[in-house]
């Protein structure tokens, strides 16, 4: 299992839309496993974090992104690896979305039923005509990348959501995918 090489992989899956952070963090060769940071977030803002990542990643029959810890990956990654002006950039944009949503909900975030956060997330997202839209589907862009990295370079991931074989065996590029139910990584 080796998350430097499941990080760039990931990497090549966002393309050229890997924001500056996750792609400066590539680039080096970091390991996912050694980020500190801890003390970035208020106590509210690590909550609705928590509760959009676990809409990103949800825990079904799989542990999800809460049970991964990514919300610890994502404070790590903005603390080691984005600049202090991408650091505020999103910071300001987290503050803006959790502000309309108390005044959309009368709630926090984190206190929405899943139902709702996820009705929330995707009229959000999906409204263009939304004067907050520009910012917020950016802010959606990072806190996704940084989810799904955090995620699958998690012991979670590596290891449940993933099978990990590392001699998985001849190559079959058309072996029924009902025959596995999951994804294989070495």
């Amino acid at each position: 299992m080796d998350r430097r090489i499941a990080l760039k992989n990931l990497g090549l899956m966002f393309g050229v839309s890997l924001i500056p952070g996750l792609k400066a963090a590539i680039e080096s060769d970091f390991d996912p496993i050694n980020l500190s940071g801890a003390d970035l977030f208020t106590l509210q803002q690590r909550a609705d974090i928590e509760a959009i990542s676990e809409i990103i990643i949800p825990q079904t029959d799989t542990p999800g992104a809460r049970e991964a810890n990514v919300l610890n990956y994502i404070e790590g990654m903005l603390q080691e690896w984005f600049s202090a002006d991408e650091v505020k950039s999103f910071l300001i944009s987290l503050s803006s979305f959790q502000g309309q949503c108390r005044t959309s909900h009368s709630k926090n975030f984190c206190e929405l039923d899943n139902k709702i956060q996820l009705n929330y997330i995707e009229s959000m997202h999906k409204d263009v005509k939304n004067e907050k839209y520009e910012e917020f589907a950016i802010f959606f862009e990072e806190i996704r990348q940084l989810t799904i990295t955090g995620y699958y370079t998690s012991k979670v991931g590596m290891t449940i959501e993933r099978s990990y074989l590392p001699t998985p065996g001849h190559y079959d590029g058309a072996y029924p995918y009902e025959n596995v139910g999951t994804l294989f990584t070495s």
